[in-house]
């Protein structure tokens, strides 16, 4: 049986013994995607079995990276531990059946048997020595383990959505665990019995579980229950084409968010790219995503990351984003970096910088330290670049603008006559005034467009800082 005509429904199954992962953010995107292109429902398991490395904190950083990512998920998550009973009745439906046994070996004899196939260069798997031997050989009260009674014969072919055919003999899957001998389902059945339970009908995840399946489709079989299709997807690797790691950068969502100034739909966009192609489309929001996305674009080779794309995509999501979204955003990063929390009158002037910073600044942070100028004490500490653009002709020119602009309105268009006509009267370009005039009002050599700062900062302000300059230099 095959799910291919049922309604889509898939799923992203987390293990919570850490923070969500980007292979894992772009595992859940993909089946986000195909859910919502389908119609169908997109389904969140957490798969908390493993109760020693499973903790709360990491749940919930599971639950926020998915909601900043704006994948929301039908229905209320679904917790794997919680179906232990459940899990545990398919083992002895499969027992009954005659589809699974008791396997009564210790685990010094599976040691002795690995350690003799190690020894004759042997495929290191379980040999099936209780596979058709009555239980009433073993000791009474003697623990055993379920084991699946795997198909020997023959070969077993996925049809994967992303790899294609691949077949594997049945000869090499060995005879399983189902249940553990206290009883507890292993994360192999639990898997299959969610999957089914749940509806799944399409299986999108890593090809680091292509093996997997093969083993899993067992348990399918002889449940006679509706097979998934699959898709298992290449892992990202680095810009190096090595597994990622952490010498590549940051492997966790909320990195992205809390570090590296990061906007959701920018992450959205560089991870549908990376693997996933749609002829030359590189820009791809959210709507647009939802209408063209199909499994069939994974490539079959991993994808890489790349930080200077990743950087390009940010900055046209920022030069895109509502000013006021930005503010807010924006905001405890510049908090962060002037040691203190921002007023309301400075979330008003960050509002109105935000036109004139976002342009040019590729993420949060540089959003941030553009506008850090705006907040900054007097007087101000000057970069050495800076200062070495008030010596000299820097000063001269200095003085002359200050002079200029003390007796002047306020506006673009008067600033702009002021500071043109000093340049004009020097003899030299405009850049040459700016440059001096820029580093004494911000303490820096870059910033907004020149006039853009005098406006921001005000007429007491701008004058206050030059005049401190100017005491400096006298």
């Amino acid at each position: 049986m095959t799910a291919a005509s049922a309604p889509v429904v898939t799923r992203f199954a987390p293990s919570p013994t850490g923070f969500l992962h980007i292979g894992g953010a772009r595992t859940a995107l993909f089946n986000w995607l195909w859910a919502r292109h389908t119609g169908g429902k997109f389904l969140l398991r957490i798969e908390d079995t493993d109760r020693a490395r499973s903790t709360q904190p990491a749940i919930e950083a599971i639950l926020d990276g998915m909601r900043w990512l704006g994948l929301d998920w039908d229905g209320d998550e679904i917790y794997q531990f919680a179906r232990a009973s459940r899990h545990a009745e398919v083992a002895f439906d499969l027992l009954e059946r005659g589809h699974a046994y008791k396997c009564f070996a210790t685990a010094e004899e599976l040691a002795e048997m690995r350690e003799q196939q190690r020894a004759a260069k042997l495929p290191m798997r379980y040999d099936g020595r209780w596979r058709n031997r009555d239980p009433k050989e073993a000791p009474e009260g003697a623990p055993f383990v379920v084991r699946l009674k795997a198909e020997t014969e023959g070969e077993t072919t996925i049809r994967d959505l992303v790899q294609g055919d691949v077949t594997v003999r049945n000869s090499e899957l060995d005879d399983m665990v189902l249940l553990r001998s206290d009883g507890t389902p292993t994360y192999m059945l639990a898997v299959v019995v969610d999957d089914h339970d749940m509806g799944i009908t399409h299986v999108i995840r890593g090809d680091d579980h292509l093996n997997n399946a093969f083993r899993q489709l067992g348990i399918i079989r002889a449940m006679n229950w509706p097979e998934p299709i699959y898709g298992h997807v290449p892992l990202i690797h680095g810009d190096d084409g090595q597994k990622l790691s952490k010498r590549h950068g940051a492997l966790a969502v909320d990195a992205y968010r809390d570090e590296m100034g990061i906007l959701p739909e920018a992450l959205n966009n560089y991870l549908l790219r990376i693997g996933w192609g749609h002829g030359d489309e590189e820009l791809i929001d959210r709507d647009r995503a939802i209408e063209i996305f199909d499994v069939s674009g994974i490539g079959r080779s991993p994808g890489r990351t790349d930080r200077k794309k990743l950087e390009n995509v940010n900055g046209h999501y920022i030069r895109a984003a509502d000013d006021r979204r930005l503010t807010d955003l924006t905001a405890p990063f510049v908090a962060q970096k002037i040691g203190r929390d921002m007023t309301a009158t400075d979330i008003n002037l960050l509002h109105r910088s935000i036109e004139f910073l976002k342009p040019r600044a590729k993420d949060l942070l540089e959003l941030a330290e553009g506008a850090t100028f705006l907040f900054r004490t007097r007087p101000l500490d000057m970069e050495e670049r800076a200062l070495a653009l008030l010596e000299g002709q820097g000063a001269q020119l200095l003085a002359a603008v200050t002079t200029a602009l003390s007796s002047v309105e306020w506006t673009n268009e008067a600033l702009d006559a002021a500071v043109r006509g000093v340049a004009e009267e020097a003899g030299v370009g405009l850049g040459k005034v700016a440059q001096p005039l820029r580093a004494a009002l911000t303490g820096r050599t870059t910033s907004p467009g020149i006039f853009d700062v005098l406006l921001l900062l005000g007429r007491e302000e701008s004058l206050a800082r030059l005049s401190d300059q100017l005491a400096t230099a006298n």
